[in-house]
């Protein structure tokens, strides 16, 4: 079977081959990509190539198919797994298969920037292949940046007076706070605030860029939090002299739950650890590239107010199925994510690139050739070219946002 595929070579290296992909062996299985979303881990893994922790480090003779955030069509089962699999199912993946191994990084013929993979047995014996029933191939790409903000809701803890167990999850009908939450993950981290079964009772959420909060606020708006019960408010922080006194105002004085903390940015941190409660838990969600950075915390307040301080990354394989399964239920819509779609023409490009292109999400499909676009530029584009008309009039029926019916126009039309 041939397939075309993104490989990493080495540093800053990524080709656009095609090529034939081995037979599976009876424990593997043969898989069609329609979509892979771009990870920041993924330009990590691109610069740094073999001397990534989860590269091989002969890739100029092996080169590995990079993408791990992808879904598709199960083309051909292997011996083994046809008792539990079938040929024309749809799947997600778990990339994260329990040690440095994972799809996107570490297999020469399993990653998401590819039309056609072989699927190792590693993926199905650590039970990371996951079925999918949605109607939309990039919900279920975007399942596993969605499960490690699912998996960070689960990692806060509480713990009741007089008692050291630790309750976990944020406090359900508390509150909560997100700082520089106006991006990407931080509008999946609101958007499952809001639907998810344990909700705060009142969320903030932060930032410093009026435009990023004027547009979050017209893609999950206050009215829809109130419906679900969630009292929400956006908060330009830089708009007041004293923020903190603000954002406690908000509180009544009491303070903050839980606070998640979106960006690795040094009064961000200290901003969200000066409005904690009392055993309020502050999770450190934004990974930083500086493997120096510290901040100023209050341990008075720890000690006595018995504030605490986590830090998560990635998602379980749990996480991801609760993910696919809200999105299946249309609770949850990571379309709130996504600024750019492209072909798999312009991946490795994009990849290399990533940290200097503006906006949230870029989403792949491999089946296509098309530049990488941002969603906001379809209307210009369409004043020329018929086929953007079409994209540009679906999005805005949409709210500006990517779509199944966008996607279904995208493959039957590129």
């Amino acid at each position: 079977m041939m397939t075309k595929a993104v490989r990493l070579y080495g540093k800053n290296d990524l080709r656009l081959d095609e090529f034939e992909l081995p037979k599976i062996a009876d424990d593997e299985i043969q898989a069609e990509i329609v979509t892979d979303s771009i990870c920041m881990s993924s330009y990590k893994a691109a610069v740094q190539g073999g001397e990534h922790k989860r590269v091989p480090t002969d890739i100029a003779e092996n080169p590995i198919i990079i993408g791990h955030e992808f879904c598709g069509v199960i083309r051909e089962v292997g011996a083994k797994w046809q008792g539990k699999f079938k040929a024309g199912d749809k799947f997600s993946i778990q990339p994260a298969l329990g040690g440095l191994e994972a799809p996107g990084y570490s297999f020469r013929w399993c990653g998401g920037a590819a039309t056609m993979v072989n699927l190792p047995r590693e993926v199905m014996e650590n039970d990371c292949l996951l079925e999918y029933s949605g109607d939309a191939f990039y919900h279920g790409s975007l399942a596993e940046p969605m499960s490690c903000i699912v998996g960070a809701y689960h990692a806060f803890y509480h713990t009741k007076p007089g008692s050291i167990e630790h309750e976990m999850g944020i406090k359900e009908g508390g509150n909560l706070i997100l700082m520089a939450g106006a991006g990407p993950m931080g509008l999946g981290a609101v958007d499952y605030a809001i639907h998810c079964d344990r909700k705060p009772k009142m969320m903030v959420v932060t930032d410093i860029d009026d435009a990023r909060l004027a547009r979050a606020a017209e893609v999950l708006t206050v009215e829809e939090a109130k419906k679900n019960g969630v009292d929400l408010y956006y908060v330009n922080t830089n708009a007041y002299e004293d923020p903190k006194a603000y954002l406690m105002e908000l509180t009544g004085g009491y303070g903050y739950d839980d606070a998640f903390l979106m960006a690795p940015v040094r009064a961000v941190v200290e901003l969200g650890d000066q409005v904690l409660a009392h055993d309020g838990c502050m999770n450190f969600f934004a990974g930083p590239t500086d493997h120096a950075f510290t901040a100023g915390i209050n341990f008075y307040n720890i000690h006595y107010s018995a504030t605490h301080i986590i830090g998560t990354t990635g998602g379980s394989t749990d996480d991801m199925r609760e993910s696919l399964q809200m999105m299946e239920q249309g609770r949850l819509n990571p379309s709130v994510m996504i600024t750019h779609v492209g072909g798999i023409d312009t991946a490795a490009e994009s990849t290399l690139n990533l940290p200097s292109i503006k906006g949230g999400k870029k989403l792949i499909y491999t089946h296509i050739d098309m530049p990488l676009t941002a969603i906001e530029d379809f209307a210009k584009l369409g004043e020329s070219d018929p086929f953007f008309k079409e994209l540009a009039d679906i999005v805005a029926k949409n709210n500006g946002l990517w779509c199944a019916e966008a996607e279904k126009f995208l493959l039957a039309n590129k």
